[in-house]
């Protein structure tokens, strides 16, 4: 029987079955199996495309949504602000009183893109925030799509403004920096720009310490003895017609400025709508002949070297001539030979001269360098003058030297150098910064401890007998010494109405705590000083109301207080009256 050979009508012949059913079987599974796997990954890395795709759709509607401008235009809003984060430090004074500190603010701006309107806008903003209506106009109608409108607004300021609801407006956290105790600190502390950097005083000199510092800058201030230093100043200044003021308050023992101020002064919070000569800090930055305080120094050198000693007597009977200069005593003076303590005493230019020159000139500027007196400074302040002194120090130089003229020196360093002769003879440097009593520093021996004891009786004589008797206060035992110096007049020479009249000394004298210094620019005689306008008619009694205020406030014990009447408080208390304590 032949094997029949099946055909498909129409269509080619079917392929042969293979030869093995199940290998073919085998191979067929194989097939499917792989074109599923690669179906597999196929939709795997579709999906990780979409959700990719989807994750940034969705960041992008976050960022338009919540954070970005996006293109529909914003009305202000309230900024959106976390837990405060001052970016800058405080500064405070010794008790931890603040000095300067920063405040969270919120600060407009635009996008004046968005502005529908910038001429109707900018009216409605100049009725809130005040300023030039066109000037607003130009920032809104800039085109610009970040433009400042106005920094740090008040709380007020950034409510009208959100009522305006005006598109295209918001605000930014910001920061700014404030002074609780405005301009009784002014020219220490200093000011920062609209954008919180330092321009001045402590601010710039830790301009970089201050931002970010978790911790404040502790200075060495006290704000009770500013306040009265300062209010006593100005009270100087408006009874004796002054054109500025400067004084300080500084530790004998640890060098620390317990109070320095300069007079007229600013407001650090507008410090560019003042006069420039408000922001000029008399006491550091000021360069001055000093004047007869410049005796204490000559009559510590006499002292100290051997040239002079308390017996020693000097030729004051006629003036000095020398060149073309003649050196003569105020008013005349005594005309006749002083003692050593008479010189201080009676501030004899003649005497001081002579024994300046008994020193020589090269003994006198060796001194005066050894004093601080003919280097800027070290202060914690940007605002420091230099010393101006002759190159070459010559006889004439040293006359002049020795009863304060030819040589200026800051306020700073007058009353540094008098801190060193009176608490035993170490020159420390001062500072503004509060000292540990660890840290203080050991300084430099510039005169012999016996020295300086006879430094302090002699003081403390010029107060009881000599130009300072207005610093004799009761209960507190001043020392000191006066100074009055013709300023230098801008068309050279010395301008003889023009005085410069001080008063620098220390108290307690007999172990001295604090150096006091004030001083009176261009001060003017009145009916009570009988026309004078020296230093001792100005300036002694002004450092005897200082010390009898911040006596009590520096817990220094008051002596020698005379007894108080007891017949009007007995005859109170008998007729059952309250007495008040006076």
């Amino acid at each position: 029987m032949t094997d029949a050979v099946f055909t498909s009508h129409g269509a080619p012949d079917a392929a042969p079955l293979p030869a093995n059913p199940v290998a073919g079987r085998v191979r067929i599974e194989g097939e499917v199996k792989q074109a599923l796997e690669t179906g597999r990954n196929r939709l795997i890395v579709t999906g990780a495309l979409f959700a990719l795709a989807f994750t940034a759709i969705s960041a992008r509607l976050f960022d338009v949504t919540l954070i970005g401008r996006g293109a529909e235009p914003r009305v202000a809003t309230a900024p959106r602000l976390g837990a405060l984060e001052t970016f800058r430090a405080d500064i405070t004074d010794r008790n931890g009183v603040l000095l300067a500190t920063s405040l969270e603010t919120a600060s407009l701006y635009a996008n004046a893109r968005q502005v529908p309107d910038a001429a109707d806008a900018a009216g409605k903003l100049a009725g809130v925030l005040g300023g030039d209506q066109a000037d607003l106009a130009a920032k809104l109608g800039s085109g610009k799509s970040f433009v400042w409108i106005r920094r740090n607004l008040t709380p007020r300021q950034q409510y009208e403004v959100n009522r305006l609801g005006i598109p295209g407006l918001d605000f930014q956290r910001d920061e700014r920096r404030v002074y609780p105790l405005g301009n009784i600190a002014a020219h220490i502390v200093g000011f920062t720009d609209i954008d919180n950097k330092g321009l001045a005083g402590i601010e710039r000199r830790f301009d970089e310490q201050l931002r970010g510092a978790q911790h404040p800058v502790k200075l060495a201030l006290d704000v009770r003895v500013q306040h009265v230093l300062r209010a006593e100043l100005e009270s100087a200044m408006r009874d004796f017609s002054a054109v500025g003021a400067a004084g300080m308050v500084l530790d004998a023992r640890t060098g620390e400025i317990l109070s320095m101020v300069s007079l007229p002064d600013f407001d650090p919070h507008r410090p560019g709508a003042v006069d420039p000569d408000a922001r000029f800090n008399r006491p550091t930055l000021g360069v001055y002949e000093m004047g007869s305080t410049f005796k204490l120094f000559t009559l510590a050198l006499g002292l100290d070297s051997g040239v002079a000693t308390l017996n020693s007597t000097w030729d004051a009977t006629y003036p000095i001539h020398i060149s073309r200069f003649t050196i003569k005593d105020y008013r005349g003076g005594e005309r006749r030979w002083l003692s050593t303590s008479e010189v201080l005493q009676y501030s004899s230019n003649i005497g001081a001269a002579r024994m300046g020159v008994a020193a020589g000139p090269a003994r006198q500027r060796d001194f005066m360098k050894r004093m601080g007196m003919l280097d800027t400074p070290r202060i914690e302040l940007p605002e420091t003058g230099q010393p101006m002194f002759p190159t070459n120090w010559r006889e004439i130089n040293t006359m002049t030297i020795s009863f304060g003229h030819g040589l200026a020196v800051s306020p700073l360093q007058l009353a540094n150098g008098v801190a060193a002769l009176v608490n035993g003879g170490v020159l420390r440097p001062a500072t503004l910064l509060k000292r540990d009593p660890s840290d203080i520093p050991p300084g430099t021996q510039v005169i012999k401890p016996e020295t300086s004891k006879v430094m302090r009786g002699l003081m403390r004589m010029v107060v009881e007998k000599g130009t300072g008797k207005k610093a004799n206060i009761p209960g507190y035992r001043v020392g000191g010494k006066t100074g009055t110096a013709e300023k230098v007049s801008a068309h050279g020479g010395y301008a003889r109405k023009a005085l410069l009249s001080s008063f620098v000394g220390a108290f307690p004298i007999d172990d001295p705590r604090y150096v006091v210094l004030a001083m009176l620019d261009e001060p003017h005689g009145t009916r009570q000083t009988g026309g004078f306008a020296t230093g001792g008619a100005v300036a002694a009694p002004t450092i005897g109301k200082i010390v009898a205020r911040i006596g009590p406030l520096l817990a220094v014990d008051p002596v020698d207080l005379p007894p108080r009447p007891a017949q009007p408080l007995l005859n109170a208390r008998a007729q059952g009256k309250s007495v008040a304590a006076n």
